[in-house]
């Protein structure tokens, strides 16, 4: 938790912000969810490759505390959970959508995904595919 001050020494709003969606993986769970529509926890886990379970499921919680996510349990069995955004969620799509033509501008030597594999003897920043 940031005391008062610290958030009135920035902008409150950009703090309280980027205190969640700056967590790693936060951004890129919203925008799987974003260009998939709602998912099941083992369908997010495959679509964000190297993320953990510990990991995706404390991201998942956050994301749904702050509002932007829709848990929802299909009894079983098996016992399924799917997650979709909520219409606050769906708000950030402008912001995603700047962010990733910012990225594209200014760190174009950024695979689109951490983990992407580089094609033998290519130059540093390409990417295979």
């Amino acid at each position: 938790m940031r005391d008062s001050q610290e958030c009135n020494a920035i902008d409150g709003e950009i703090t309280r912000v980027f205190s969640l969606l700056g967590k790693r993986w936060s951004g890129v769970i919203i925008a799987v969810l974003m260009s998939q529509g709602p998912l099941y926890f083992a369908e997010l886990r495959r679509a964000t490759p190297g993320i953990s379970e510990r990991m995706l499921s404390d991201r998942l919680s956050e994301l749904a505390a702050a509002g932007l996510l829709l848990r929802r349990v299909d009894e079983g069995p098996p016992l399924r959970v799917s997650y979709q955004l909520t219409p606050a969620g769906h708000a950030l799509l402008p912001a995603m959508n700047e962010l990733a033509a910012w990225a594209a501008r200014w760190m174009p030597e950024s695979g689109p995904c951490p983990n992407t594999p580089r094609e033998p003897n290519a130059p540093q920043g390409a990417t295979a595919g």
